[in-house]
């Protein structure tokens, strides 16, 4: 039986994720800041699904639940958590960007590292990373959350170059969406500024071109057209597109 771990579990992407590997026969590993909807996730699956509720804002919460993965084989670790801050950078409180960097950046930098160095000595493995088509570009008004998507983009290309490299059968892409129905906007204080594709979609996709060997997963042709189209772009006049697109997304 093949075991995954999937972070920010709760809801949205996540969500999905676990509910269409649990229907395929994965155990699960479920974490998230919602101790009671984990509870009942846990219910829902069976006795097979751990769970373990914790903020990857804290410091020690990325080490903490590696610990806990111990003596459960983790075949695909999927780092799902993340959110943004919405407003201008001069604007937007400090702790909360920390907060983010924490959850974006570093929690998925030392989870990869850590997992990845499992699979490396067993030759198997998979892991995904939640990015986002903000990771190919500057992002005004959302300027950390776009800066933790390059980062997180540029991470698991690097590493996968590695991989390939070696000739490892270990395998690490990012799902690089564009707007998703979760709570995502809710959280950020924005608004939809294009129609969402759903977190199903998104969650079958990701998992779907993980299992296929896939580098970067942009869901929708529209998405992966426009990523192409902003390499063409001169970068000042990308930033200033992205500027009047997240203004929109603005709760008045």
């Amino acid at each position: 039986m093949k075991r995954a771990l999937i972070t920010g579990a709760t809801s949205g992407i996540g969500m999905q994720m676990a509910l269409y590997l649990h229907r395929n026969g994965w155990e699960l590993v479920l974490s998230g800041r919602n101790e009671k909807v984990l509870r009942r996730m846990a219910d829902k699956f069976g006795r097979n699904t751990k769970y373990i509720a914790l903020d990857l804002a804290d410091r020690d919460a990325p080490e903490k639940l590696y610990q806990f993965c111990q003596g459960m084989q983790i075949d695909f670790l999927i780092n799902n958590a993340g959110f943004g801050v919405f407003g201008e950078f001069t604007e937007t409180s400090l702790e909360t960007e920390l907060e983010l960097l924490d959850v974006n950046v570093r929690a998925v930098h030392i989870l990869t590292k850590l997992f990845l160095r499992d699979f490396v000595k067993r030759d198997r493995g998979i892991i995904l990373n939640v990015a986002s088509s903000a990771g190919f570009l500057s992002g005004p008004l959302l300027s950390s959350y776009y800066a933790s998507k390059n980062y997180v983009v540029r991470l698991t290309t690097a590493i996968r170059e590695e991989l390939r490299r070696k000739g490892s059968n270990v395998q690490i892409g990012a799902l690089c969406p564009g707007p998703v129905d979760t709570n995502f906007n809710n959280r950020a204080g924005v608004t939809f500024s294009a129609k969402p594709i759903t977190p199903r979609y998104a969650a079958i996709y990701g998992i779907e071109g993980s299992f296929e060997g896939k580098g970067l997963m942009i869901p929708t042709l529209g998405m992966k057209l426009a990523v192409i189209a902003s390499k063409f772009v001169p970068e000042e006049i990308a930033v200033r597109f992205v500027y009047e697109l997240q203004k929109r997304k603005e709760i008045s």
